[in-house]
């Protein structure tokens, strides 16, 4: 007994020194890119089974032995860091992002998966890599991020359409677009303006208040989104409120554009001179007497006197085109929350001016997203943001009011009238100068504003059923009111030909509600996991308009309708439609390598013939984490390796309202009410149909250090919509059919690398994506689009090919533009001999606006509070047709345009040796429709610098602060191309269609902005 007593008390004591040798260590975990604190981090003493979790507030409190020497900190999404503890009692910890992606939580459609579990492709955009560039919307900020993602702004204008495709283009006829979830909800991403180029509703979006985007590329990712995903869908999660103290955060961006590149013009003196020589060789071959009166010499030096005024001036037109630039934004966001409640409100206040004389952006947004824990199983949140959007816009690009347009007004020509002082061609002087409308008067004088009211909120609630199992429940709203007012007074009347006053006024109201309402499972058994989906989808949308328009105002003080002496046009419309959908998806994993998952979606539309309104889209996937098998296990260089591959049939849906349905439209006779046919009806038309496999390679190397993915897909898209021709005795020439079918096939490759760790890092991400387009089958048709028709849509050719005479360059004998005849020979063979006759040149295919080659790089190093972000993108391999300048500003003088200064190189009798035709005034020497002037668009470009310094915790808290950032970030700082004109990411805005692509006609160009700004958090 007494034995017994002293192996108790001996035991008791030697736990006592034990105790007596535990270090009870403490610390706060932050996130080092938003500078939050961060609850739920892992902390564990390693090499012992000792650890804990950070709280609300980021902060720990952890007891370790005396042998324990290091400490772990771990948390999804972040980097692992192994700490030592020395002799520290209190060790503070910022968490950095995990870039190598295999263990962070992406969205996916209707639930959230883990990256390395996921059998489909998606691509992840996080909103720290956006957030400091100076771009009013995010579609144009993914530029460059997302493999097969490729992005074109158009031009420079503020608040215009962006074209955006996912593995390429999947439609002749119907959009091309993705489809855009935000926060569960399908929004509103039509053009809804009226004239000029086409609109972005997506300007209407606080980039600042995005969490993350995902790109849901393939069709197992996409299927679940049935008929609206051929195109892929982008998912878009704004930011939500964390529990712990509440952060109020601060941020104000300062900064100016400029445009990227001007185009070279012909100064007052080579003006004078090369049109003297172009009117000489035109009276030359005519056999004119340049003394004539009526020869072109004697009239190209009238033309002088009049357009110059009489004075000896050198304007350079091309830069009143453009104007001081200014941009401020300010950002405020507040969040916070306890185990209960979170919350996070925002507001941002926007003011840009664009690079055009006239063009301008304003944006006053807010959010309010919240979520609360009613009880342990039901939460119930509401996610609101509210807009309001101004955009000063300005014409299309082929308008004459086009400020772009300005170059081609002769630089002999003031730019202000002597007798009036005010800018030529303003009434009460002569408005037939100068040569063409100056659209400078419309500074003061006009205005195209659009604005827009936008309220994008979601309510949602959900119920924990039991354990593995919940529903939810979300409603969305996306309302939109847009309310476009055009007005052009007096002096600006040799533009519309209204002498006194042209007002129209438009408004469109966009109401589009959707539901949706889903089950959960998520359970593992032993080595098994099953997480199941299934519910259904409701989403309607009317969209209602009205047009007023009026001429004839009694002074330029009048600019409202109703003070118009005639209502000389307006009407109204209103147009609806309705899906309803049914969706399940499951996906199982064993043993967490072998993963499968299955999804089907069944889609009714209203735009569908009665004999199909419903379709079906299914999908599958596989995956097989290589590295968790024995014989990779543990493994010193391979750390993940994951096969995957998947097929899938997703659908298109967008082309308007009413196809299949016979119409009708008020047609009044001799005066009196009636109606006539308008379409024919199909009650057989359905969906086009995308059917997509995918394989791809998820891989990590030395500890993850260097990660990545490898894909290959193949797109075969059946039963496109399109016009057909049809028997006149129908009534109709065309109907709208099924016919059709498309590929799209290529290859993504992504890298992510850790080049240097510790307290230097060096991170790299690349991506490079090859698309190959084909129009397979169009029943035989031929579709031209596109300025004269130089776009074509034809089998066994890309998508928006350019079709039309090939230049072959000059004689060098006489100076004539030639072009390669092309004539099929009997035997099959190509007739590639020259001639100087425009019409027996036959069109060929001259190339494609389609790039070959994107991707983008990016890198980052950080060093003590400092972080440098420099990202590259590219677009290789796609042609441009510089059709606007080319057949009117380097056109040999075809009409009395200015000239670029590429022209001064055309063919003379000492000057041979040239691919510019000779000079001839009036003459159609080389300026016709042919591939001269389609140029190699491809182009490498510094689109994004960040340098950024974050102030140290001590000397931000003395100025009551947690945190402090100032950075300065530049966009679009060069740009490396052999492309002529201003820009080579331009795609004109009253052209472009799916197959009229690539067309620069005085295109704005992307501006330079550089930005400065500050953060602060308290």
């Amino acid at each position: 007994m007494k034995r017994k007593i002293f192996t108790s008390l001996f035991a008791l004591s030697l736990s006592w020194t034990i105790l007596g040798q535990e270090r009870q260590i403490s610390g706060v975990v932050t996130d080092g890119a938003e500078k939050v604190p961060l609850p739920g981090v892992s902390i564990l003493a390693k090499g012992t089974t000792i650890g804990t979790a950070t709280d609300g507030e980021g902060r720990y409190q952890l007891k370790v032995p005396a042998e324990a020497k290091v400490l772990v900190f771990s948390f999804v999404g972040f980097v692992t860091q192994e700490i030592e503890i020395g002799n520290r009692t209190s060790i503070d910890v910022e968490m950095l992002p995990d870039t190598r992606t295999l263990q962070e939580v992406v969205v996916t459609g209707y639930g959230q998966q883990i990256k390395r579990e996921v059998t489909g492709n998606i691509a992840k955009v996080g909103g720290t890599e956006i957030k400091d560039m100076p771009l009013p919307t995010f579609d144009n900020a993914i530029q460059g991020k997302a493999a097969g993602v490729v992005v074109n702004a158009g031009g420079g204008k503020l608040g215009q359409a962006i074209q955006v495709r996912v593995r390429g283009q999947s439609s002749v006829s119907a959009s091309n677009e993705p489809l855009y979830v935000i926060d569960g909800i399908p929004v509103t991403t039509a053009d809804l303006g009226s004239f000029g180029g086409a609109t972005n509703p997506l300007a209407d979006i606080n980039p600042q208040d995005i969490e993350s985007i995902e790109i849901l590329k393939d069709a197992s990712a996409g299927a679940i989104f049935g008929s609206r995903a051929a195109n892929g869908v982008v998912l878009v999660t704004t930011k939500r409120g964390k529990a712990g103290k509440t952060n109020i955060n601060f941020g104000v961006q300062l900064g100016n554009s400029k445009p990227t590149r001007r185009v070279k013009f012909l100064n007052a003196q080579q003006y004078r001179e090369f049109y003297l020589m172009a009117a000489a060789n035109s009276d030359r071959i005519e056999g004119i007497s340049p003394n004539d009166p009526d020869s072109y010499t004697t009239y190209i030096k009238e033309f002088f006197e009049v357009q110059s005024l009489g004075q000896n001036v050198d304007t350079d037109w091309g830069s009143l085109a453009f104007q001081h630039a200014p941009m401020t934004q300010y950002d405020l966001n507040i969040n916070g929350g306890n185990e209960k409640t979170a919350f996070y409100v925002s507001g941002q206040l926007l003011d840009q001016k664009g690079i055009l004389i006239g063009n301008g952006l304003q944006r006053i947004s807010g959010r309010v997203n919240l979520e609360h824990r009613l009880s342990n199983r039901f939460t119930l949140g509401a996610n609101m943001g509210l807009a309001r959007t101004l955009n000063q816009r300005i014409s299309g690009d082929r308008q004459f009011d086009n400020p772009m347009q300005i170059v081609a007004i002769p630089s002999i020509t003031p730019h202000i009238d002597p007798q009036t002082n005010l800018p030529i061609g303003t009434p009460p002087g002569d408005i037939s100068l100068p040569l063409y409308y100056n659209p400078l008067i419309n500074i003061g004088n006009a205005y195209y504003n659009t604005t827009v009211y936008r309220n994008i909120s979601t309510l949602f609630g959900q119920l924990e059923i039991f354990k593995g199992l919940s529903f939810r429940s979300e409603f969305g709203v996306d309302l939109l009111n847009q309310h476009e007012e055009l007005y052009y007074n007096s002096k600006t009347q040799r533009n519309f030909g209204a002498p006194l006053g042209l007002g129209r006024n438009l408004y469109t109201r966009v109401e589009n509600y959707n539901t949706n309402n889903f089950f959960t499972f998520d359970r593992s058994f032993g080595q098994h996991g099953i997480t199941a989906v299934a519910g259904i989808s409701y989403q309607e949308s009317q969209q209602k308009g009205n047009f007023i328009e009026g001429r004839d105002f009694p002074s330029d003080a009048y600019r409202m309708i109703a003070s118009a002496a005639r209502k000389t046009d307006g009407s109204s419309s209103q147009t609806d439609f309705r899906f309803l959908s049914y969706f399940l998806r499951a996906n199982y994993k064993f043993k967490e390598r072998y993963l499968v998952s299955l999804s089907a979606r069944v889609d009714g539309s209203s735009r569908f013939g009665n004999e199909s309104k419903y379709g079906f889209f299914p999908a599958a996937s596989l995956g097989w984490i290589l590295s968790e098998e024995h014989f990779l296990k543990d493994n010193a260089i391979v750390s993940f390796l994951k096969l995957r591959s998947s097929y899938g049939r997703t659908g298109n849906a967008e082309i308007g309202n009413f196809p299949a349905r016979g119409l009708f439209a008020g047609a009044g006779y001799a005066g009196n009410p009636g109606q006539a046919p308008v379409q024919l009806a199909n009650p057989h038309l359905s969906w086009e149909t995308t059917d997509q496999i995918d394989a791809g390679l998820d891989f990590g190397l030395l500890n993850n250090r260097i990660s990545g993915e490898i894909d290959y897909y193949y797109k075969h898209t059946t039963g496109l919509l399109l016009n057909v021709n049809v028997p006149a005795t129908t009534g109709f020439t065309t109907q709208v059919r099924n016919v059709g079918e498309m590929t799209n096939k290529g290859v993504e490759i992504v890298i992510n690398t850790e080049n240097l760790t510790g307290e230097l890092r060096w991170r790299t991400s690349f991506n490079a994506a090859r698309n190959i387009n084909k129009v397979t089958n169009l029943a035989g048709q031929i579709i031209e689009a596109g300025l004269n028709n130089m776009s074509r849509a034809m089998e066994g050719q890309p998508l928006g090919v350019f079709f039309t005479a090939e230049y072959a360059g000059v004689n060098p004998e006489n100076g004539d533009a030639l072009w390669y005849r092309n004539r099929v020979l009997p035997d099959g063979s190509i007739d590639r001999s020259t001639t100087n006759r425009y019409n027996e040149a036959q069109r060929v295919v001259v190339g494609s606006p389609l790039p070959k080659w994107t991707g983008g790089i990016t890198n980052t190093v950080s060093y003590k509070g400092f972080d440098l972000s420099v990202f590259f993108n590219a677009q290789l391999g796609q042609k441009i047709n510089f059709y606007g300048v080319g057949r009117f500003s380097s056109a040999n003088g075809r009409f009395e345009d200015n000239q670029t200064v590429d022209q001064l190189n055309a063919w003379t009798p000492q000057n041979r040796n040239t691919d510019v035709p000779e000079a001839r005034l009036f003459f159609n020497n080389g300026a016709q429709p042919s591939s001269r002037f389609i140029y190699d668009g491809s182009f490498v470009r510094l689109r994004n610098v960040t340098l950024s310094y974050n102030v140290p915790k001590q000397y931000a808290a003395k100025l009551k602060m947690n945190a402090a950032r100032i950075f300065i970030s530049g966009q679009n700082l060069a740009t490396f191309t052999k492309y002529k004109g201003w820009d080579p990411e331009v795609n004109a805005d009253d052209i472009v269609t799916n197959i009229a692509q690539g067309y620069d006609f005085y295109t704005a160009p992307q501006p330079r902005t550089v930005t400065f700004g500050i953060n602060v958090g308290f």
